[in-house]
């Protein structure tokens, strides 16, 4: 294949082992600097050019976007889309998980954990929002990446002449968030590649800093992360849209909190940290993406009569719910569970031992007569009787 790196910083640390995971198996890579693009829009005919020239074919793209170029770079990673390019992590995706005030909305409506959060321009609101949040309280600028623009205020009064100062000198806006005290200086960042958690570490900051990034010299040792924390991080990428995500997540009394959802992570510290080839895991997925496309499964699946694939919901009350996918013997029935979405959640090809849950939808392929079964009947509206069909003289009793 021949693969995009759309990176500014060709000897950066995490352009160079992508660059090389993609050499390692075979495949073609140059790395383009995103400004140096040209974006021709025509009718029927989107297409790029780079350093004045025609852009050649390619079957995929890295974007590595960084903060200073959002709106230019995922406009060139739009146009990628445009002209049928595969994108590991697609524009929209990317201009979502930047915004921070955005993002947390987007998660705010799924069961995800995150510090309290206001956002207010008006500065009478200030005091009014300092109290909701409580002190000492974090100020996050809106955009931005590697702890830049991150600032805690200990006391009220330094929180409300921060914020006043970087909304009204600097024209800045400011996120006020609750500060979680018992993670203070540390947080975990935890490596999402295609629905997958392949690596993980704790950072912890060093000296009086709070804040625990690697760019800030905080220290990183490898984690392993129990259910709750890993659920998080990968709900919190498909949340996002995303195929590839660093998910930082304070370590709270009340559970994970997410923290930020990047869409170009470091490998830097993550692979020292752990050991793990995660530039090799990135490369697998676009392999996974590229070479075996999309399909129809429902059309692939029903060319044999008898045989379908069907969406079966768990309500309360279902013979399926609180049992194992190998208790509920479907494969007996001739029947298997393909996939469980749970909430944003998918669980491809879930194991024997997966407990289904109610609320759950099973996506199954099997017998029809099987799967038309498991179908839980409609409820019936209170107050509505079944009219009595009508014999007419001369036909078939009419509804």
């Amino acid at each position: 294949m021949r693969i995009a790196i759309l990176s500014r910083g060709r000897n950066l640390y995490s352009t160079r082992r992508l660059r090389e995971a993609c050499a390692a198996r075979g495949h073609e890579t140059l790395v383009l600097n995103p400004m140096r693009f040209a974006i021709d829009v025509q009718r029927g005919k989107p297409s790029l050019h780079y350093r004045g020239r025609p852009l050649r074919d390619y079957d995929a793209v890295i974007p590595r976007i960084g903060a200073s170029i959002t709106f230019f770079g995922t406009a060139v990673v739009r146009q990628f889309e445009q002209m049928g390019v595969f994108c590991l992590n697609p524009s929209h995706a990317i201009s979502v998980s930047r915004d921070k005030l955005r993002s947390i909305q987007v998660l705010s409506r799924h069961r995800i954990g995150f510090p309290k959060t206001t956002f207010v321009k008006d500065k009478q609101q200030v005091l009014t929002a300092l109290d909701r949040v409580g002190t000492p309280t974090v100020l996050k600028l809106l955009e931005g990446s590697q702890g830049i623009g991150v600032i805690l205020a200990e006391d009220r009064k330094v929180a409300e002449a921060v914020t006043e100062t970087l909304q009204q000198a600097a024209g800045q806006n400011v996120l006020l968030q609750e500060f979680v005290q018992e993670s203070r200086g540390r947080d975990i960042r935890a490596l999402v590649v295609g629905g997958r958690v392949v690596a993980a570490m704790r950072r912890r900051a060093v000296g009086d800093e709070f804040r625990s990034n690697v760019h800030r010299g905080g220290q990183t040792e490898r984690v392993e992360l129990d259910d709750e924390y890993e659920r998080t991080a990968i709900h919190a990428t498909q949340i996002m849209g995303l195929r590839l995500a660093g998910v930082d997540m304070l370590e709270s009394e009340r559970g994970p909190m997410v923290m930020e959802v990047n869409s170009s992570p470091g490998l830097e510290g993550i692979e020292g940290a752990t050991g793990i080839d995660v530039a090799r895991a990135v490369v697998e997925l676009i392999e996974e993406e590229v070479l075996f496309p999309e399909i129809d499964i429902r059309q692939r699946l029903t060319l044999q009569a008898g045989y379908g694939v069907l969406e079966i919901p768990v309500p309360a009350g279902s013979e399926l719910a609180h049992k194992t996918v190998r208790e509920t013997g479907l494969r007996e029935r001739d029947a298997i569970i393909l996939s469980i979405s749970r909430e944003s959640v998918t669980i491809p090809n879930p194991k024997e031992s997966r407990e289904i849950l109610p609320g759950d939808v099973l996506l199954c392929f099997g017998k029809t007569l099987t799967l038309r079964s498991l179908v839980p009947a409609r409820p019936r509206r209170p107050g509505k009787r079944r009219r009595e069909p009508t014999l007419l003289p001369d036909g078939p009793p009419q509804p």
